[in-house]
């Protein structure tokens, strides 16, 4: 996704090299996958075409050699790589607009290119390396439950830390990069000290920012992102984390559609400049698991330069392995997953034969629920099947009834319309996963019955009271507090790492499934609205972050990561909490942000997680330093907690225990009071775990006597050799291919195609990528002679395909590479071999490539 947001919404990485990213959703019975502007969409597939509705992406990052300011470089060296970069363009014909220029925390600039010019402008000898700029949507929004957010509160211990540590956030500056704040709004009064609109109401990501105007938020996203981290209405009693702490309001995107990867490397710097201490961004381009990608590599020059960087790992969940997204997979960003509400208010029908109250959810644009009246209850099917209610439904054989629906196998509007086309009054979607839901029912035709979505455990319920005899529905005015099924759990959208260098992503979690936030004063429903994702979860943690900076001032922005970490409460595992294992490390990392035990800890842990790369080569072994800033010497005991593993297929991982075995150096140490301390800890994959498997735990300090508090440390690794993992894995298409672009279609070609490199006629070449990808090189051969005839691209940090049937392609614009000699070659016939060099692969060793050769193919210009 994109902007990490909606629950189960898959969001697509537009392809790293002139093109074209796909992802082939199934019409969802969830909601459907939302697409950037820049990835494209499948209208219809076969086995030799694939059609798609979008063009290449034509806006890059052009990185140059110098370092950035941030990381020691100079301005004047930057600036010089600026004019040396377009003095080379205008000599090499390189035709370009600019877009931004950086040199605080990303030496380069963005730039708009057409397709043929792209390979040009990589062969620069002025270009360290090109990246696309990224297009990041805003998801739809929707009013749903009103949980109050104090539930949410007690989660991370915010509650406990203003009421009896008082401590407010204030004093601490916080950056809010989104759809702006509602400056008007109460929560936020007096308290937006810095602000920029980069983009203007208009902007979609298609068209032309205009910045400068006043900040303001016509989508609501920020103003509700903002109000978890610090939002402060005494007329209602709304409090969010922090509720004193000071905002800067950095709008990227407009009233709707999306922003671009630029112009969120334009906001950090304005942050910077601004004084800014804690940044939050809810915002990730999902499957872009490189720390690499220029907004990571931003945000983590951001932390060195005094300010922590929190930001949502993905709403990807669903999507399974390494699907996490950037900026949150940054080297030293505070990447954040997503754990549901414990509790949540919502509006009450009732049923008979007791008048149990039964909560719910209004589906959009459907009419309101009223809130008076009776039905009965009628099932689509008699066995309420996986797919109920998909296929029409008889004439009148919901006449006048509220139908029961379970969620799976087609879109809500599809199961709304069957029943409202069978004369249905009313329908009653229920979960087909643990907990309540929001739902939408937008389609065309419009649903004109009132749908309204209920928890599994309630459809239960009804379902059974219905084998009983009939059942009656009485909608009410009233509403109630329940118990969320999934509360406390991983969400089920929230991302899995780990990042594409096994670095253990996400970091740390909070509180994300159906948060009640602040919402924009002009926007329906203005005031208060409760939506769900990582987008919310990221801010809980940002607000943290600004009470623990408020209780520690002279905390380092480095050191406020591990801090967290080590107070983290790591949570059971979301498929059965009563199972006794913990979730999977490389999903919740650290577990639940907790501000009381971070504030309390007199003894922190570096570093504070282990990144334990992979098995191959034997046992890992750590030194954990501990630093105890206490009056007293502690001594912790060491112990070890493991948490299960995943493994299968990268787009539907199975969990299994498979568990590490820990051992240490001694099974305790004494940290001196003022001092340091060191322990070594040794981790083994369990041998007996399948390879390519993902497995994790905590190491675990416990404090003997009555000083300190618990620590822990999470690690996490892959068992065996991760350079076995495949990544040109056919789909049901047998990518990869050669083809033709022509009228919106991809078409495979077989030898003998024939290409004239004018009006887009090009070969292009579509591969799936089963997992991340250090390096995609393509090598042009003579068909007839086999000699080499050079490179015709050569592309670096390649993310995955954003599902099982996704692809990539690339193109061939006639001109070769071979060291610093460029040429183009001539009419003739050629083939190309695709290499692909896997993650943390090393290019001397064969074993780390992947080869495909294409069909032969003729250039007749």
């Amino acid at each position: 996704m994109s902007l990490n947001f909606v629950p189960r919404n898959t969001a697509l990485r537009p392809s790293a090299l002139l093109l074209l990213s796909l992802a082939l959703a199934a019409c969802g019975s969830q909601q459907p996958a939302s697409t950037s502007t820049n990835a494209v969409t499948a209208q219809s597939q076969s086995a030799n075409s694939v059609s798609v509705a979008d063009e290449s992406p034509q806006a890059w990052f052009v990185e140059f050699h110098n370092a950035p300011t941030a990381d020691g470089g100079s301005l004047s060296a930057t600036e010089a790589d600026k004019r040396n970069f377009r003095a080379e363009a205008k000599q090499k014909g390189v035709k370009f607009t600019e877009r931004r220029a950086f040199g605080k925390l990303f030496n380069g600039m963005s730039v708009q290119v057409a397709p043929g010019e792209l390979a040009k402008l990589s062969r620069l000898a002025s270009v360290k390396a090109i990246y696309p700029v990224e297009t990041i949507q805003i998801p739809e929004t929707e009013q749903v439950a009103e949980p109050d957010m104090t539930t949410a509160l007690a989660m991370t211990g915010a509650d406990t830390a203003q009421k009896e540590l008082n401590l407010t956030g204030k004093g601490v500056k916080v950056a809010v990069m989104d759809t702006g704040i509602d400056g008007d709004h109460p929560a936020f009064a007096g308290r937006i000290v810095a602000s920029y609109d980069f983009v203007g109401d208009a902007f979609t990501g298609g068209n032309t920012p205009v910045p400068g105007g006043p900040q303001d938020d016509c989508n609501g996203h920020g103003t509700h992102v903002a109000g978890i981290v610090g939002g402060n209405d005494p007329a209602t009693g709304f409090k969010g984390v922090a509720p004193e702490v000071s905002f800067g309001a950095y709008r990227v995107f407009g009233c709707e559609g999306s922003t671009q990867s630029d112009i969120m490397i334009a906001a950090m710097e304005k942050a910077l400049d601004d004084g800014m201490q804690v940044l939050n961004m809810s915002i990730g381009a999902a499957f872009n698991t490189w720390p690499e990608y220029p907004t990571a590599k931003a945000a983590t020059r951001l932390v060195n330069k005094g300010v922590a960087v929190v930001a949502s790992i993905g709403n990807s969940g669903a999507s399974g392995a390494f699907s996490a997204g950037a900026p949150g997979v940054g080297e030293k960003v505070i990447g954040v997953a997503s754990f549901d509400n414990t509790h949540v208010l919502l509006n009450t029908f009732s049923i008979s034969p007791d008048g149990k109250g039964i909560g719910y959810q209004n589906a959009s644009p459907a009419p309101v629920a009223p809130t008076s009246g009776s039905l009965t209850f009628a099932r689509t099917s008699p066995t309420l099947v996986a797919a109920d209610a998909c296929a029409a439904l008889p004439a009148n054989s919901l006449s006048g009834k509220v139908a029961l629906i379970r969620r799976g196998g087609c879109t809500f509007h599809t199961k709304a319309m069957n029943a409202q086309n069978a004369g249905a009054a009313a329908v009653v979607l229920f979960n087909n996963a643990p907990g309540p839901f929001g739902a939408s029912v937008a389609g065309t035709p419009a649903i004109t019955i009132p749908v309204v979505a209920i928890s599994a455990e309630e459809g239960a319920i009804i379902n059974e009271r219905l084998n009983a005899g009939p059942v009656e529905l009485t909608w009410t005015a009233e509403r109630g507090t329940f118990l969320n099924a999934s509360g406390d759990l991983l969400s089920s959208f929230s991302s899995y790492g780990l990042a594409a260098d096994l670095s253990l992503k996400p970091d740390i979690g909070g509180p994300g499934g159906l948060i009640r936030s602040a919402w924009p004063l002009t926007l329906p429903g203005g005031g208060y609205n409760t939506i769900s994702g990582t987008s919310m979860s990221s801010p809980h943690v940002a607000g943290t972050v600004a009470l623990l900076l408020q209780a520690k001032p002279n905390t380092p922005s480095q050191a406020v990561r591990s801090i967290l970490q080590n107070s983290a409460e790591p949570k059971p595992w979301s498929g059965n909490r009563n199972a006794g294992f913990l979730d999977f490390v490389h999903r919740q990392g650290a577990g639940m942000v907790n501000i009381v035990n971070a504030v309390g800890a007199t003894t922190r842990v570096e570093p504070g997680k282990l990144s334990l790369g992979e098995s191959e080569n034997g046992p890992a072994t750590r030194t954990l330093t501990l630093e105890n800033k206490g009056n007293s010497a502690v001594t912790y005991t060491l112990s070890h907690a493991p948490a299960l593993s995943t493994g299968g297929l990268t787009n539907a991982p199975s969990p299994t225990t498979g568990f590490a075995s820990a051992s240490f150096s001694a099974p305790s140490v004494t940290v001196p009071a003022g001092g340091t301390a060191t322990i070594d800890v040794t981790i083994t994959a369990n041998p007996s775990l399948a390879d390519r498997s993902q497995y994790g735990g905590y190491v675990v300090l416990t404090p003997q006597g009555e000083g300190g508090s618990v620590l822990r440390v999470p690690y996490a690794g892959i068992k065996g050799d991760y350079q076995s993992i495949r990544v040109l894995t056919p789909t049901a298409n047998n990518f990869p291919w050669l083809a033709k672009l022509g009228g919106g279609s991809y078409t495979r070609q077989a030898d003998g195609a024939s290409y004239t490199l004018k009006d887009g006629d090009q070969p292009f070449f579509l591969a799936h990528f089963e997992h991340q990808a250090r390096l995609v090189r393509a090598e042009v051969y003579d068909a007839k002679s086999g000699k080499l005839q050079g490179r015709a691209f050569n592309e670096e940090y390649l993310g995955r395909s954003g599902t099982a049937t996704g692809f990539r392609a690339f193109t061939f614009d006639g001109t070769t590479t071979q060291g610093k000699q460029e040429r183009t070659v001539a009419d003739g016939s050629y083939y190309v071999e695709l290499k692909v060099l896997k993650a943390l692969g090393d290019e001397n060793n064969p074993a780390h490539w992947e080869t495909w050769k294409s069909p032969t193919f003729s250039i007749k210009r």
